[in-house]
C-alpha cells in the first residue's frame, strides 16, 4: 500500500527546548542516535567530517555524553531533541553530507510515523546534498520492502539495498540483531543532483516560536 504523503509544515514546529543555533558548514547527521555508539565510531574514524548526533529518549542522550566527554572527539555534537524540529530550525539547504537512520522505531501500530511515509521526509531531503546520501537500515524485512516502495513510488530516489556483514557492530541493536542470526538490511539511498523538494528555499527558523 502507498502511502499519501501530504505537504509538511515546517513553519509550525516550535523550537526545541535549549535550542542552539550551528554553521552552516556541511555536516553529517544522526538521527535516533541512541548510546551513540555509532556516532563515537564514525567521528572517531571520520576526524574530517563533523557529525551531529540527534537523540530524543534523555537517558540515552545522557549516556552518550557522558561516552563522549571521556573519548573527547572534536567532531561529534551530541543533541538532546526531537529531530524534526530541530532540522527545521538548525539546518540549511544542503547541508547534509550523509545521513544516518539505524534501526529506527518501526511503529507497527502507526506506519504513518515510519521515516519514509512522514511530510517531513521531503523536508530532510532538502537538508541533503546534490549526491549526498541517506543511509536506513532495519532488521525488518517488511520496513525495507515497505521503504523500498516509497523510494520507488513517491520519492522517486536511486537507492542501493544491502545485506549488513554479521561482522558489523555499529549500534547495540545491530549487535544484538546479527548475533540472533537475523537478516539486518540497509537502504543507501541518494539524492540525485537536479532533484528538487518545495523546500529547497527555506531557510532555518533558528530557533523562532512559531506557536499559534
Amino acid at each position: 500500500m502507498i502511502m499519501p504523503i501530504r505537504q509538511f509544515q515546517a513553519q509550525r514546529m516550535q523550537a526545541p527546548r535549549d535550542f542552539q543555533a550551528i554553521s552552516s558548514q556541511p555536516i553529517c547527521l544522526e538521527i535516533g542516535a541512541g548510546k551513540g555508539k555509532h556516532a563515537l565510531q564514525f567521528t572517531a574514524q571520520h576526524p574530517q567530517q563533523r557529525l551531529v548526533a540527534i537523540e530524543r529518549t534523555r537517558e540515552k542522550f545522557e549516556a552518550m555524553q557522558k561516552q563522549h566527554q571521556q573519548e573527547g572527539q572534536k567532531n561529534l555534537q551530541p543533541v538532546h531533541a526531537d529531530a524534526l524540529p530541530w532540522v527545521v530550525h538548525a539546518l540549511y539547504p544542503q547541508q547534509v553530507e550523509q545521513c544516518f537512520i539505524l534501526y529506527p522505531n518501526p511503529e507497527p501500530h502507526n506506519p504513518a510515523q515510519r521515516w519514509l511515509n512522514m511530510p517531513f521526509f521531503e523536508f530532510l531531503l532538502s537538508r541533503l546534498q546534490p549526491k549526498g546520501q541517506i543511509i536506513l537500515a532495519s532488521n525488518i524485512p517488511d520496513y525495507i520492502a515497505e521503504a523500498e516502495q516509497q523510494l520507488q513510488q513517491v520519492w522517486q530516489l536511486p537507492y542501493i539495498k544491502e545485506v549488513i556483514p554479521a561482522t558489523s557492530a555499529r549500534t547495540h541493536f545491530e549487535i544484538k540483531y546479527l548475533e540472533r542470526g537475523e537478516l539486518c538490511q540497509q537502504l543507501v539511498i541518494s539524492k540525485p543532483e537536479t532533484y528538487q523538494t518545495r523546500f529547497d528555499d527555506f531557510m532555518p527558523l533558528l530557533g523562532q516560536s512559531h506557536a499559534e
